[in-house]
């Protein structure tokens, strides 16, 4: 048997919260239960919740309320699971609609201060590819996964979690606190005390990991009674970083199945997220790469890895790209690889983007 919830395309996630939610709270109700080994199909709502149309202009990037990022379909209750279990979670197929899109939102992504202004890139996707009218010569092969997929936290790790980033947010981190506002569930005190999906916690959560497509097993310690199991924010194709904040966004069914691994977490000392990758995503032959230092900042990777992306969109600039265009394709098909710290005090970060994604050569500085 296979347990299947459906979502309504033309709805959004306030428009069925018996399904949907874009918080993580212990106290959201499953839209379902199912055995261990019971095979479950979800079908997930794109990341901004369907606010970004097909149409050219940028006006639906500009008005994006962010406070209802990240839709997602559940929970799902598995019988058995207890606190100190481990969920594993087998993703075994993951299809994928056939419009995306690649956004850069002004205040967000790893060069906000650098980007400012709003873009978008619509995709067709078709088989086992995506382009782009708004990204000529770049055929992009697809690999698609879960961005955001987890479990849900215990009343006690809420109140930790909230702790530790009021911590972060006093030292001057970008954290999103609880907001009610475009909160799902709407109702009290779950819309108060729910937290953003925006960054990964030991639950998971939005952890953008590429490697976990069809094939892969993704390994999550249970912290409540059912696990109550969620995933959303689907990509056809992501680079390792992500870096403008978005990959191919889409809208996607997801098929798993659950096994419980009584007592994991003692035994096999599992307390946050562990994986195992899918064998099936792809792996490119022909890439160019570039060293990116932080000379002025010692023993700093953000900054390594800042000039590492800079770096990369100027040359992606010398052959034809506009900047923002370089931005988000690096987004979606760039790595960002942190090569060696112990150079003190300069660290190395390496941005490698295949040009096995032009459809037409492109000429490189070497």
């Amino acid at each position: 048997m296979v347990v299947r919830i459906s979502i309504s395309r033309n709805r959004r996630c306030s428009d069925e919260e018996d399904i949907c939610h874009n918080r993580w709270h212990p106290d959201i109700k499953p839209a379902a239960e199912v055995e261990p080994g019971e095979e479950v199909v979800l079908e997930t709502r794109d990341a901004f919740d369907g606010q970004i149309t097909d149409a050219p202009s940028v006006d639906d990037v500009v008005r994006a309320d962010l406070g209802v990022v990240h839709p997602l379909t559940g929970p799902i209750y598995v019988k058995g699971a207890e606190p100190g279990d481990v969920l594993a979670v087998h993703i075994l197929d993951i299809t994928p609609d056939e419009f995306g899109f690649t956004v850069n939102v002004p205040g967000f992504g790893f060069l906000r201060d650098v980007f400012r202004d709003p873009y978008k890139i619509r995709w067709r996707i078709s088989g086992f590819y995506a382009e782009s009218p708004d990204l000529p010569n770049v055929r992009v092969p697809g690999a698609p996964f879960m961005g955001t997929i987890g479990v849900a936290p215990s009343r006690e790790l809420l109140t930790k979690w909230r702790s530790r980033e009021d911590e972060v947010a006093k030292k001057g981190g970008y954290v999103l606190p609880p907001d009610p506002r475009g909160a799902v569930p709407r109702r009290e005190p779950i819309a108060s005390e729910g937290l953003r999906t925006i960054p990964p916690r030991e639950n998971g959560g939005n952890l953008d990991i590429k490697d976990l497509a069809p094939g892969s097993i993704l390994y999550l310690p249970v912290f409540v009674k059912g696990a109550l199991f969620s995933a959303g924010d689907a990509h056809f194709a992501q680079g390792n970083g992500e870096v403008c904040g978005t990959a191919i966004e889409m809208r996607a069914s997801l098929r798993v199945k659950f096994e419980v691994v009584k007592d994991g977490m003692r035994r096999l000392g599992v307390t946050r997220p562990v994986f195992k990758p899918s064998p099936l995503v792809e792996r490119f032959r022909n890439y160019f790469c570039l060293g990116g230092f932080n000379f002025h900042n010692a023993e700093d990777a953000t900054q390594a890895a800042r000039d590492a992306v800079l770096n990369m969109v100027s040359v992606l600039e010398g052959v034809g790209l506009n900047r923002y265009q370089a931005y988000l394709l690096f987004s979606v098909v760039g790595d960002l690889k942190l090569s060696q710290v112990v150079d003190v005090p300069n660290y190395t970060v390496s941005s490698c983007l295949p040009l096995d994604v032009f459809t037409k050569p492109i000429q490189l500085p070497v």
